[in-house]
């Protein structure tokens, strides 16, 4: 997509999370620690379903190695810029930057809401329909359902860009947040988009709150089955359900409030807008997979696997021999 900037305005200006010195020392520390562990963590999952067969063969997994894959992506559209802004003085990011800050945004938090309520039904087929369940969730089902959510991601965002990349903006270009998010954005243009807005930001809303609902629907249903099973698998599920309603409460929960209410002046927003970009990629992992024994076992199985590798390499023979003349002849 070529973009067609008519406008004035060739950068904005980010207010970022905050203006104090202190506090964005600590704030540089802070966010630093916690993209390098998003990072990690997520693509240690990645590494470890595709690595085991056992974990790539089941359905749950293969949508929850597609979740790490897009919660890196979520994670890193702002906040490697948000990191670096907390150095500068001035906070500034192209026209382009911007527009794809806002693509990037709205493709891969649409496909993570699809790819959720995906999870989700998977959990529902798996407790309600135990017989079935490898029918109904098949390889090809699973594709299906990780393009599907990719698809409606791409949709959703090229929908979004395509009107705000051609609006008029000659001024002012300052945007109140660490990144630059579609509500203030089209703020700033120059023609008045009140409705266009709403109609913009409503099909943002409209997709967050149905993910929701769905969501919602769908581990109702989960607990229901299982209390009417058992009292203490009722208490387990409860226990994990919980978990699982939590994140996606703290990921829902923002873009509900953002896009349903866009023009409302909550001085919080940036504040709610780093619950969904930073921490969810952070707690995905943590509430996901890291608890589930059968994941832990596969790392610990990976992990054993690359130590035997490097015993092998360091163990006496013509092989470590030669590895050891090399990097004594490097050393010289």
């Amino acid at each position: 997509m070529v973009l067609q900037n008519y406008s004035v305005v060739s950068e904005f200006v980010l207010h970022g999370l905050c203006s104090s010195r202190q506090l964005q020392m600590f704030f540089f520390i802070f966010f630093s620690g916690i993209y390098v562990a998003i990072m990690a963590g997520n693509l240690l999952i990645v590494i470890t379903v595709i690595s085991a067969p056992s974990l790539n063969s089941s359905p749950m997994y293969f949508l929850l190695g597609n979740l790490s894959f897009l919660d890196m992506w979520l994670a890193s559209f702002a906040t490697p810029k948000m990191i670096s802004d907390f150095l500068s003085v001035q906070k500034l990011i192209s026209f382009e930057g911007c527009m794809v800050q806002i693509f990037l945004l709205h493709f891969t938090g649409g496909a993570e809401m699809v790819l959720l309520v995906s999870m989700a039904y998977d959990r529902y087929v798996a407790i309600c329909k135990p017989l079935h369940y490898m029918t109904m969730m098949s390889r090809q089902t699973c594709t299906k359902l990780v393009l599907a959510s990719w698809g409606v991601g791409f949709l959703h965002s090229i929908s979004q860009i395509a009107f705000t990349v051609n609006l008029p903006y000659c001024g002012p270009n300052e945007v109140d947040s660490f990144f630059c998010d579609l509500p203030l954005v089209i703020k700033l243009s120059c023609t008045d988009t009140y409705v266009l807005g709403i109609l913009m930001l409503s099909d943002s809303g409209l997709l967050s709150l149905s993910c929701f609902l769905l969501l919602l629907v769908s581990y109702g249903c989960i607990l229901l089955t299982v209390w009417q099973s058992s009292s203490g698998g009722a208490f387990k599920a409860l226990s994990t359900c919980s978990a699982h309603i939590t994140v996606v409460t703290l990921f829902f929960g923002p873009c509900i409030f953002i896009y349903v209410w866009p023009f409302s002046s909550f001085s919080s927003d940036k504040l709610l807008s780093v619950f969904y970009t930073i921490f969810t990629p952070l707690l995905n992992p943590l509430i996901y997979t890291l608890r589930n024994g059968e994941m832990k076992a596969a790392m610990k199985k990976l992990r054993n696997r690359q130590e035997e590798k490097r015993s092998w390499y360091l163990k006496p023979g013509p092989v470590s021999a030669v590895i050891r003349n090399l990097l004594f002849q490097e050393t010289m």
